[in-house]
């Protein structure tokens, strides 16, 4: 067992066996329908897509309260390493170190670092797996922190939307720009950089927009390398397996996921979205 204790909060969109593998405390962000908050995680996935699809105002997602992540904090671990999603997209980054400040001025023994992925979704899971591995591996807690924060800015993180509507609602993209493709019926490419969700193209019908996006992914990986792919899906798994394919047959990788995208970044990638990132 590690003597590090990592913990995220559940944007990570990281499957149960992972979860349990590495033994990643997770503190879930809150999702409201109107005046009803339940926390990520809790709603079945299906349930949620299909609940979402039916409102008529976009779900509200809201940062853990320091309590939160204080209870996380409270493990046997006297090391803690913290990861959140990006701090452009959320304040659960902020929280996190408000938590870390009032925890350690009452357990001054305890060492907690708090990463901001500048990330979410699958790619913001990569870099909490990457350091679980370390940690494994016997790596210090300095030396984990180091890595993580030399390795994330080479994260590559694109995704395929089929519509930027919930994006634009939530403020996660240019309302302009957004407005203007989905008034043209296009399928929208997003990459994910520096923690800003940005729409850099587009295609008509899914088979064009799937292979522009691999194209997108696959031209940022160097011949020969070896590296992690993670897939996610918003509620489309057919979808993900065909994306897995296409991907593979000009690329190798150590290591292959496929995940659910859960309610918090489902809420504004909508139903029917690919995310892919490569580590």
């Amino acid at each position: 067992m590690s003597k590090i204790k990592i913990i995220t909060d559940s944007s990570c969109d990281l499957n149960k066996d992972i979860i349990e593998k590495y033994n990643i405390g997770v503190i879930g962000l809150n999702v409201s329908f109107g005046d009803e908050t339940y926390i990520d995680g809790e709603m079945d996935n299906d349930i949620f897509y299909k609940r979402m699809g039916e409102s008529k105002e976009l779900p509200k997602t809201s940062c853990p309260s320091p309590d939160k992540f204080t209870k996380g904090y409270e493990c046997e671990e006297k090391e803690i390493l913290v990861f959140t999603i990006a701090s452009k997209l959320s304040a659960t980054y902020s929280t996190a170190i408000l938590a870390k400040k009032m925890y350690l001025e009452e357990n001054e023994k305890k060492e907690i670092e708090v990463i901001d992925s500048q990330s979410g979704s699958v790619g913001h899971g990569l870099l909490v797996v990457k350091a679980a591995q370390l940690a494994k591996e016997g790596k210090s807690l300095r030396e984990i922190v180091q890595i993580i924060e030399s390795i994330k800015h080479n994260l590559i993180f694109f995704g395929s939307l089929e519509t930027l509507e919930n994006a634009i609602k939530g403020g996660r993209v240019n309302p302009i720009a957004g407005k203007l493709i989905n008034a043209l019926n296009f399928k929208v490419i997003i990459q994910v950089v520096d923690g800003l969700v940005k729409p850099v193209d587009k295609a008509r019908g899914e088979n064009n927009c799937l292979k522009k996006v691999v194209e997108s992914v696959s031209s940022k990986i160097a011949k020969g390398e070896k590296k992690v792919l993670a897939i996610g899906h918003s509620n489309c798994l057919e979808k993900a397996l065909k994306v897995k394919e296409m991907m593979i047959e000009n690329n190798s990788f150590e290591d292959i996921t496929i995940s659910e995208v859960g309610s918090v970044m489902g809420t504004y990638t909508s139903k029917g979205a690919i995310l892919i990132s490569v580590l």
